[in-house]
Protein backbone atom coordinates (compact mmCIF):
# COMPACT_ATOMS: atom_id res chain seq x y z
CA UNK A 1 0.00 0.00 0.00
CA UNK A 2 1.39 3.51 -0.97
CA UNK A 3 0.98 5.30 1.96
CA UNK A 4 3.57 8.40 1.99
CA UNK A 5 1.87 10.26 4.75
CA UNK A 6 4.28 10.84 7.77
CA UNK A 7 3.33 12.26 11.40
CA UNK A 8 6.45 14.45 12.41
CA UNK A 9 7.99 17.31 10.84
CA UNK A 10 11.31 15.38 11.55
CA UNK A 11 10.39 12.11 10.19
CA UNK A 12 9.75 14.47 6.59
CA UNK A 13 13.16 15.74 7.06
CA UNK A 14 14.98 12.94 7.62
CA UNK A 15 17.96 12.13 5.95
CA UNK A 16 19.05 15.31 4.49
CA UNK A 17 22.54 15.77 4.31
CA UNK A 18 25.40 18.11 4.56
CA UNK A 19 25.53 19.83 1.01
CA UNK A 20 22.34 19.60 0.10
CA UNK A 21 20.48 21.65 -2.92
CA UNK A 22 17.26 22.87 -1.54
CA UNK A 23 14.47 24.07 -3.59
CA UNK A 24 12.12 26.30 -0.86
CA UNK A 25 8.83 26.89 -1.72
CA UNK A 26 7.21 30.85 -1.84
CA UNK A 27 6.90 34.37 -2.89
CA UNK A 28 7.45 36.45 -0.47
CA UNK A 29 5.95 35.64 2.33
CA UNK A 30 2.94 33.07 0.17
CA UNK A 31 3.54 29.48 0.34
CA UNK A 32 6.45 29.59 2.73
CA UNK A 33 6.52 25.93 4.24
CA UNK A 34 7.59 27.15 8.04
CA UNK A 35 7.22 24.66 9.41
CA UNK A 36 9.42 22.89 7.16
CA UNK A 37 12.51 25.44 7.66
CA UNK A 38 11.89 25.57 11.53
CA UNK A 39 12.43 21.88 10.90
CA UNK A 40 15.38 22.26 8.94
CA UNK A 41 17.16 24.41 11.62
CA UNK A 42 16.64 21.98 13.88
CA UNK A 43 17.90 19.11 11.75
CA UNK A 44 20.93 20.49 11.64
CA UNK A 45 22.31 20.29 8.03
CA UNK A 46 24.99 22.38 7.28
CA UNK A 47 26.89 23.91 3.59
CA UNK A 48 23.70 24.22 1.89
CA UNK A 49 22.41 25.87 -0.87
CA UNK A 50 18.80 27.57 -0.84
CA UNK A 51 17.18 28.19 -4.12
CA UNK A 52 14.10 29.93 -3.37
CA UNK A 53 12.10 33.87 -4.76
CA UNK A 54 13.90 35.85 -2.20
CA UNK A 55 16.33 35.51 0.81
CA UNK A 56 14.04 35.99 4.07
CA UNK A 57 12.21 38.07 5.50
CA UNK A 58 12.86 39.75 9.06
CA UNK A 59 14.10 37.07 11.20
CA UNK A 60 11.88 34.17 10.85
CA UNK A 61 11.14 31.35 8.25
CA UNK A 62 14.22 31.56 5.91
CA UNK A 63 15.69 34.28 7.23
CA UNK A 64 16.20 32.37 10.42
CA UNK A 65 17.84 29.56 7.97
CA UNK A 66 19.99 31.79 7.26
CA UNK A 67 21.29 33.36 10.45
CA UNK A 68 22.22 29.89 11.48
CA UNK A 69 25.19 30.15 9.24
CA UNK A 70 24.47 27.08 7.93
CA UNK A 71 23.67 28.48 4.19
CA UNK A 72 26.83 28.48 2.21
CA UNK A 73 24.75 29.70 -0.80
CA UNK A 74 21.36 31.55 -1.88
CA UNK A 75 19.89 31.46 -5.72
CA UNK A 76 17.40 33.64 -5.76
CA UNK A 77 15.77 36.97 -7.56
CA UNK A 78 15.02 39.23 -5.45
CA UNK A 79 17.60 39.23 -2.21
CA UNK A 80 17.31 42.70 -0.99
CA UNK A 81 14.21 44.09 0.45
CA UNK A 82 13.03 46.46 3.00
CA UNK A 83 13.33 43.43 5.89
CA UNK A 84 15.97 41.61 4.43
CA UNK A 85 18.77 42.63 6.83
CA UNK A 86 19.65 39.25 7.53
CA UNK A 87 20.41 38.50 4.32
CA UNK A 88 22.17 41.78 3.82
CA UNK A 89 24.79 41.57 6.88
CA UNK A 90 26.15 37.71 5.95
CA UNK A 91 26.17 39.44 2.52
CA UNK A 92 28.34 42.65 2.78
CA UNK A 93 30.79 40.43 5.50
CA UNK A 94 31.01 37.92 2.84
CA UNK A 95 29.68 34.80 4.85
CA UNK A 96 26.94 34.14 2.11
CA UNK A 97 27.34 33.39 -1.87
CA UNK A 98 24.86 35.21 -4.14
CA UNK A 99 23.81 33.63 -7.80
CA UNK A 100 20.79 36.44 -8.91
CA UNK A 101 18.82 35.06 -11.75
CA UNK A 102 15.87 36.92 -13.08
CA UNK A 103 12.43 35.62 -11.45
CA UNK A 104 11.60 34.18 -14.64
CA UNK A 105 14.78 32.42 -15.40
CA UNK A 106 14.43 30.84 -12.22
CA UNK A 107 11.39 29.28 -12.73
CA UNK A 108 12.34 28.04 -16.00
CA UNK A 109 15.38 26.77 -15.36
CA UNK A 110 13.48 24.58 -12.07
CA UNK A 111 10.70 23.49 -14.99
CA UNK A 112 13.63 22.74 -17.26
CA UNK A 113 15.02 20.52 -14.57
CA UNK A 114 11.74 19.03 -14.03
CA UNK A 115 10.91 17.97 -17.92
CA UNK A 116 14.68 16.89 -18.82
CA UNK A 117 15.43 19.64 -20.50
CA UNK A 118 19.65 19.94 -20.74
CA UNK A 119 19.13 24.53 -20.85
CA UNK A 120 17.46 26.92 -23.03
CA UNK A 121 17.93 30.23 -24.49
CA UNK A 122 16.04 33.09 -23.26
CA UNK A 123 16.67 36.78 -24.15
CA UNK A 124 16.51 38.11 -20.44
CA UNK A 125 19.76 39.15 -18.94
CA UNK A 126 21.46 39.34 -22.43
CA UNK A 127 23.87 42.49 -22.47
CA UNK A 128 24.03 42.36 -18.37
CA UNK A 129 26.73 41.04 -15.87
CA UNK A 130 24.19 38.05 -15.49
CA UNK A 131 25.32 37.18 -18.85
CA UNK A 132 29.00 37.11 -18.09
CA UNK A 133 30.41 33.91 -19.13
CA UNK A 134 27.80 32.17 -20.62
CA UNK A 135 26.85 31.08 -24.08
CA UNK A 136 24.96 33.64 -26.30
CA UNK A 137 22.89 33.39 -29.70
CA UNK A 138 21.04 35.35 -32.02
CA UNK A 139 18.05 33.81 -32.54
CA UNK A 140 15.33 35.36 -35.26
CA UNK A 141 17.59 38.91 -34.76
CA UNK A 142 17.45 39.34 -30.89
CA UNK A 143 20.63 37.93 -28.57
CA UNK A 144 19.31 35.22 -26.26
CA UNK A 145 21.92 33.85 -23.37
CA UNK A 146 21.73 30.08 -22.65
CA UNK A 147 20.72 29.27 -19.16
CA UNK A 148 21.09 25.64 -17.68
CA UNK A 149 18.55 23.51 -15.04
CA UNK A 150 18.45 24.17 -11.36
CA UNK A 151 17.99 20.82 -9.95
CA UNK A 152 17.29 20.08 -5.97
CA UNK A 153 18.32 17.23 -3.89
CA UNK A 154 15.11 17.93 -1.86
CA UNK A 155 12.13 20.24 -2.26
CA UNK A 156 10.18 21.63 0.94
CA UNK A 157 6.82 23.17 -0.41
CA UNK A 158 3.39 24.34 1.27
CA UNK A 159 0.23 22.81 -0.28
CA UNK A 160 -3.61 23.13 0.75
CA UNK A 161 -3.95 19.55 1.09
CA UNK A 162 -2.96 16.06 0.22
CA UNK A 163 -3.58 12.31 0.08
CA UNK A 164 -1.43 9.28 0.94
CA UNK A 165 -0.05 9.05 -2.62
CA UNK A 166 1.35 12.70 -2.57
CA UNK A 167 -0.97 14.22 -4.59
CA UNK A 168 -1.52 17.95 -4.01
CA UNK A 169 -3.66 20.92 -4.58
CA UNK A 170 -2.56 24.58 -3.21
CA UNK A 171 -4.24 27.79 -2.30
CA UNK A 172 -4.20 30.47 -4.34
CA UNK A 173 -0.91 32.62 -5.00
CA UNK A 174 0.75 30.35 -2.24
CA UNK A 175 0.59 28.03 -5.54
CA UNK A 176 4.15 29.41 -7.21
CA UNK A 177 7.21 28.28 -6.88
CA UNK A 178 5.92 24.24 -5.31
CA UNK A 179 4.91 22.45 -8.76
CA UNK A 180 8.09 23.22 -10.71
CA UNK A 181 10.26 22.69 -7.22
CA UNK A 182 8.51 19.29 -6.66
CA UNK A 183 9.59 18.37 -10.16
CA UNK A 184 12.87 19.35 -9.97
CA UNK A 185 14.09 17.51 -6.77
CA UNK A 186 15.03 13.99 -6.48
CA UNK A 187 12.97 14.43 -3.43
CA UNK A 188 9.89 16.57 -2.50
CA UNK A 189 7.97 17.00 1.15
CA UNK A 190 5.33 19.32 1.18
CA UNK A 191 3.37 20.03 4.33
CA UNK A 192 -0.52 20.26 4.03
CA UNK A 193 -3.35 21.67 6.09
CA UNK A 194 -5.66 18.44 5.59
CA UNK A 195 -5.64 14.94 4.12
CA UNK A 196 -8.23 13.61 1.96
CA UNK A 197 -9.07 10.29 1.24
CA UNK A 198 -8.03 8.42 -1.74
CA UNK A 199 -10.71 9.72 -4.83
CA UNK A 200 -11.35 12.95 -2.87
CA UNK A 201 -9.53 15.19 -4.85
CA UNK A 202 -11.25 15.48 -8.29
CA UNK A 203 -8.06 14.24 -10.55
CA UNK A 204 -8.79 17.66 -12.64
CA UNK A 205 -7.94 19.35 -9.62
CA UNK A 206 -4.77 17.83 -8.50
CA UNK A 207 -2.01 20.29 -8.81
CA UNK A 208 1.22 18.46 -7.86
CA UNK A 209 0.96 14.33 -8.91
CA UNK A 210 2.01 12.25 -6.09
CA UNK A 211 4.47 11.12 -8.26
CA UNK A 212 6.47 13.62 -7.68
CA UNK A 213 6.27 13.82 -3.52
CA UNK A 214 8.15 11.52 -1.04
CA UNK A 215 6.72 12.71 1.69
CA UNK A 216 3.63 14.65 3.31
CA UNK A 217 2.81 15.98 6.42
CA UNK A 218 -0.53 17.69 8.24
CA UNK A 219 0.81 20.58 10.22
CA UNK A 220 -1.86 23.53 12.05
CA UNK A 221 -2.86 26.07 10.17
CA UNK A 222 -1.18 28.82 10.75
CA UNK A 223 -2.16 33.04 11.45
CA UNK A 224 -0.55 34.66 8.75
CA UNK A 225 -0.14 38.11 7.81
CA UNK A 226 -2.16 39.66 4.98
CA UNK A 227 -1.30 38.27 1.65
CA UNK A 228 0.88 34.94 3.65
CA UNK A 229 -1.62 32.45 2.23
Amino acid sequence: MIDKTVQTVQEALAGIQDGATILIGGFGTAGIPEELIDGLIEQGAKDLTIVNNNAGNADHGLAALLKTGRVRKIICSFPRQADSYVFDELYRSGQIELELVPQGNLAERLRAAGAGIGGFFTPTGYGTELAEGKETRLINGRWHVYETPIYGDVALIKAEAGDRWGNLTYRMAARNFGPVMAMAAQRTVATVYEFKALGEMAPECVVTPGIFVDRVVKVPRRKTVAGGF
